[in-house]
């Protein structure tokens, strides 16, 4: 990962700095809260989408660190909200926002995360980023929504799911990535190139998600969740779709009425493993990793080109 920080690794420290100060407040409680969450932080890859993207199209500048904070807060935002509409007590091991302080106040926090980024973008006038960020809010929305009416009838078809992950997830690696272009160029036809290469980097990006629910790596978190919540993803609907109605009928109506009995999540793992869900979800990811790629390749050479692949890989070949 260091290696593929280097082209950024100036702009990663200043960021830290200027995100910190973003997400500060006057009240105390606010600032416990954050505290807790800035010092629990992942690798902090979608501000490295921004940054390498902005590099990727001229020199990174103020407009690029707006653009890095915005994103940030709004994943941050996205994060505690999730945690409270799925009932989540842990977040990467440690305890979500909503287990210590309740559902109430991770909302508020939530919204408090999200207005601090518009505000931010409004404050240095960026209102190119400001609309890029604001339809990946409605899109994720949408996706989220979406995917639960169809969770309420398990009759996912496989362009639904594509749909649901792509607004769902990879609309906010793509604004990452038009947000970057918008900060360092003018040109639409090159932020809309970087917003379809996020939406591929995005669309693999989860497929290597799901696939991590039927794996046998150890991946910090027990296998199945995704069937226990009954969320059709692309391992299970491959599956589905080859074998007959009598099985197909069999495994829905188990995923309806036993997503907590755990003999009946392996058994439904099992299925889709000997079904072949695994390789084929595996090979449609690698096929979206293929497409980024070629976006990307049509932009000349650079170290931040290089990073980005590198991003591209490590986002797809991870094992967590």
């Amino acid at each position: 990962m260091n290696k593929i920080k280097a082209p950024i690794a100036e702009e990663l420290k200043v960021f830290e700095k200027r995100f910190r100060e973003a997400m500060r407040s006057k009240v105390p409680l606010l600032d416990k809260i954050t505290y807790y969450i800035v010092q629990r932080k992942g690798k902090q890859v979608r501000p490295m989408f921004v940054f390498l993207s902005a590099q990727l199209c001229g020199p990174t500048n103020d407009n690029s660190y707006t653009a890095a904070s915005l994103i940030e807060l709004l994943h941050t935002a996205t994060l505690v909200h999730d945690d409270v509409v799925d009932d989540s007590y842990q977040r990467r091991g440690f305890f979500s926002v909503n287990a210590i302080w309740k559902n109430k106040i991770a909302v508020l926090v939530g919204d408090y995360f999200l207005s601090q980024g518009l505000l931010l973008a409004l404050k240095h006038k960026q209102y190119r980023i400001l609309e890029i960020v604001s339809n990946a809010v409605k899109e994720m929305s949408e996706g989220e929504l979406l995917q639960i009416e169809k969770a309420r009838r398990l009759d996912i078809k496989e362009e639904i799911y594509y749909d649901i992950i792509r607004q769902k997830t990879a609309s906010l690696i793509a604004a990452a990535c038009s947000a970057g272009a918008a900060s360092t160029t003018n040109d639409e036809s090159i932020i809309e190139r970087m917003r379809l290469l996020g939406e591929k980097i995005g669309i693999a990006f989860q497929i290597r998600d799901d696939l991590f629910d039927f794996g046998v790596d150890d991946v910090g978190k027990p296998l199945g969740i995704d069937i226990k919540e009954k969320k059709m993803t692309l391992p299970l609907i491959y599956a589905l779709n080859q074998t007959d109605n009598r099985q197909r009928r069999k495994i829905i109506t188990s995923i309806k009425r036993d997503s907590e009995n755990a003999e009946k999540v392996k058994e439904i793992i099992q299925f889709v493993r000997e079904s072949g869900g695994l390789e084929y979800a595996t090979k449609a990811m690698y096929e979206y990793r293929a497409a980024a790629f070629e976006i990307l390749h049509r932009f000349p050479e650079s170290p931040a080109r290089t990073a980005l692949e590198e991003l591209v890989t490590f986002v797809t070949d991870r094992k967590k």
